[in-house]
């Protein structure tokens, strides 16, 4: 017969409970374990990024831009038309070696032609017709001449009368009307011998001036004539100067109008780079700052000379001088790239330039950690920029490395690994 054992009933109930209580603490635990585990760093292919050191000396602060080649302005020459004309003749086109005296291109304009035969023959006219005036005067001059040397004869004899009937009226030999006759005519004549002087001398400036107003007509009918043959002339269009013809924008047959370009002469060993750097990276350029101009042919050194005032669809026209030979294959409007030096900072942290950051701002980079293997990201104030660097204020210490590459597509988390 069995016996009943509550006991053993109550104490196989406790240890039931007991270990349920023990499995539903594990499970919490466990639970909260679980919920505060960090999720798995995401991998990211260590080839698809790159990484820079932070370093500490001195940083060049440069802007880059893209530019071409151009000539400088005392090395170019356009050359207008004069007058309205019709292209007849291309002689030379784009692209050749031209001396100062050679003929580009001839040009006709048939009334310009009768223009300058007119003015030639105006020209004669008014050279004749000055010489038949000048011979006019000169006689005229020596009738006057001939005129007042008779009456300086007369009054010289008159005078001589009257001294001799003087000194005979004192010896009694003749009367006193006798004496003041002759005196009275020597008087006479000496009063129109002063005339005649006189009438002499204004004459010879009268001439003078009728001769300068004929020399004036002559020298503007000449001056006439010589513009419009000069204007004949410039109908054979030269080059001016020794360089390569880089434009001609006319065909034969075309009309073109007084002023218009007709060529474009340049000597290509007189360049200079011509960059267009971003507006917002501008206004720290200064005339003098040096410069390095990349041909993709070789880097030639240059100086920064003018900085245009106005903004171009967002850039600025900065020229540069360069100082150094051209190299081989540099010609006009070659593309060339342009790196100009601001500023040096010494003694500052830096690091190369993210994909995305702009100076003087907090930024977010991906740190590596002493493994190599995973990066977590840290704020980083940065201050100054350049094209390659830009200057750590806070947030890394020298020795640090950082992904610089595009890491938006792990905006939400905080760490990854490299694999």
């Amino acid at each position: 017969m069995d016996i009943a054992r509550p006991d053993l009933k109550r104490r196989k109930l406790r240890r039931q409970i007991a270990w349920s209580l023990t499995a539903v603490a594990m499970l919490a635990a466990l639970t909260l374990f679980v919920m505060r585990l960090k999720p798995a760093a995401p991998t990211v292919d260590r080839s698809t990024v790159w990484t820079d050191t932070v370093h500490r000396g001195d940083m060049v602060r440069q802007v880059r831009g893209l530019g071409s080649l151009v000539p400088r302005e005392d090395r170019i020459r356009l050359v207008p038309a004069e007058t309205d004309c019709t292209v007849v003749r291309i002689l030379v086109l784009p692209g050749a070696q031209v001396k100062a005296d050679t003929v580009v291109m001839e040009l006709a304009n048939p009334q310009l032609t009768q223009e300058a035969q007119d003015a030639t023959l105006q020209w004669k006219e008014a050279e004749a017709e000055f010489h038949n005036v000048q011979v006019k005067l000169q006689g005229d001059l020596m009738d006057l001449r001939s005129s007042a040397a008779d009456v300086h004869a007369q009054y010289q004899q008159a005078e001589l009368q009257s001294r001799t009937d003087q000194a005979l009226y004192k010896l009694g030999v003749i009367s006193g009307l006798t004496y003041n006759d002759s005196k009275s005519k020597a008087d006479a004549l000496e009063t129109r011998n002063q005339l005649e002087a006189e009438k002499l001398t204004i004459n010879q400036k009268a001439l003078q001036t009728q001769l300068a107003v004929q020399t004036a007509k002559v020298a503007q009918a000449r001056a006439l004539a010589e513009l419009k043959q000069r204007e004949v002339d410039d109908l054979q269009v030269r080059a001016g100067i020794d360089g390569v013809l880089v434009d001609l924008p006319h065909q034969v047959g075309e009309h073109v109008p007084m002023g218009t370009t007709l060529a474009k002469i340049v000597q290509p060993d007189q360049l200079k780079a011509e960059l267009k750097i971003a507006e917002t990276q501008a206004r720290d350029i200064q005339i003098g700052q040096p410069a390095q101009i990349d041909t993709h042919n070789g880097i030639i050194p240059g100086t920064v000379t003018r900085i245009d005032p106005a903004v171009q669809n967002g850039t600025v026209a900065v020229d540069v001088h360069l100082d150094g030979p051209l190299p081989k294959g540099a010609r006009p409007d070659l593309s060339v790239d342009g790196t100009i030096d601001l500023e040096r900072l010494h003694d500052v942290l830096y690091v190369g330039r993210p994909a995305f950051g702009d100076e003087d701002s907090t930024i977010s980079l991906f740190r590596l950690d002493a493994s190599g293997n995973y990066a977590t990201r840290v704020p980083v104030k940065v201050g100054r920029a350049s094209v390659n660097q830009i200057q750590v204020l806070s947030g890394l210490r020298e020795g640090d490395t950082v992904i610089l590459s595009d890491m938006s597509r792990w905006d939400n988390v905080d760490r990854i690994r490299l694999d």
